[in-house]
């Protein structure tokens, strides 16, 4: 399955200019489910009285999150962390265009190497960990990089279907992960050695969010692996297939669910 090539692809159609930049962003927050569920717990945050001014993006990709964050936080400063030097020259130029570099830098870093101490206030890690294979380290790395009190909040695929992977020797349908998933176990006693306390995990991703992931990511794309044509449908399609997927992931963030195929971890230093 070809998942990256196709959202590479799309990346740099919409990243053409600021404006289908900023589309591009508000489609993700739209079409992805994990999206959802992070602003969600952020807005707890928020509520609790959490205003983070030091705050990482560890694997900020495109950049979508610390556009949201930056536009939530506008007195924090943010940094996005990526591997891909390319996404980070990208991210820079973009936001320096669209008048945030005030406040947002994105830099080359290796998670695996990182050398921050009390940095932060807030780490985001939105799939990132299933890609990375010395997760222990990356864990260590990130609570020494936080402030004490300092919240790390992670979206990961778990091993309950994550990366829609079902059976044993079936292949993941994203071909850069290391893992399919994380058990609930797996992660918390993963974090307690890295130093993390008050961990709370809980799945996303259930009934709900499955179905809705498989008609608004999945399908799709396995259509745009068979043609790119399909790809000039898009539109069309989401126009009739979206209404359901706004009320199938209403219905995931605000239920509790038993088994999922994603996880949501918040933690503490």
């Amino acid at each position: 399955m070809q998942y990256d090539p196709i959202k590479r692809s799309l990346g740099k159609v919409f990243n053409s200019t600021p404006f289908l930049r900023r589309i591009f962003y508000r489609l993700l927050d739209l079409l992805l489910l994990r999206s959802w569920h992070i602003r969600r717990e952020l807005k707890k945050l928020k509520k609790e009285g959490f205003l983070p001014g030091q705050i990482a993006d560890a694997g900020s990709g495109f950049g979508q999150y610390v556009y949201y964050l930056s536009h939530k936080y506008p007195q924090s400063k943010i940094e996005g962390l990526d591997i891909k030097q390319e996404q980070v020259d990208d991210c820079n130029q973009f936001f320096s265009t669209i008048g945030r570099d005030r406040n947002v830098v994105f830099k080359y870093v290796d998670l695996t190497r990182l050398e921050k101490s009390e940095a932060w206030d807030l780490v985001l890690s939105v799939d990132v960990m299933e890609h990375i294979e010395d997760d222990r380290t990356v864990f260590k790395h990130i609570y020494k990089g936080l402030k004490p009190g300092g919240v790390l909040l992670i979206s990961t695929p778990s091993d309950q279907g994550g990366s829609d992977v079902h059976h044993e020797h079936e292949e993941s349908f994203i071909d850069e992960h290391v893992r399919d998933g994380y058990g609930m176990e797996e992660i918390n006693e993963k974090l307690q050695e890295a130093g993390f306390s008050d961990i709370q995990i809980r799945y996303s991703y259930g009934g709900p969010g499955k179905i809705s992931w498989k008609l608004s990511m999945k399908y799709p794309i396995l259509l745009a692996n068979i043609s790119k044509l399909f790809l000039l449908l898009l539109p069309f399609y989401y126009l009739l297939v979206y209404p359901f997927c706004y009320l199938l992931n209403t219905a995931d963030v605000r239920g509790k669910h038993s088994t999922g195929t994603g996880l949501i971890v918040k933690c503490k230093k």
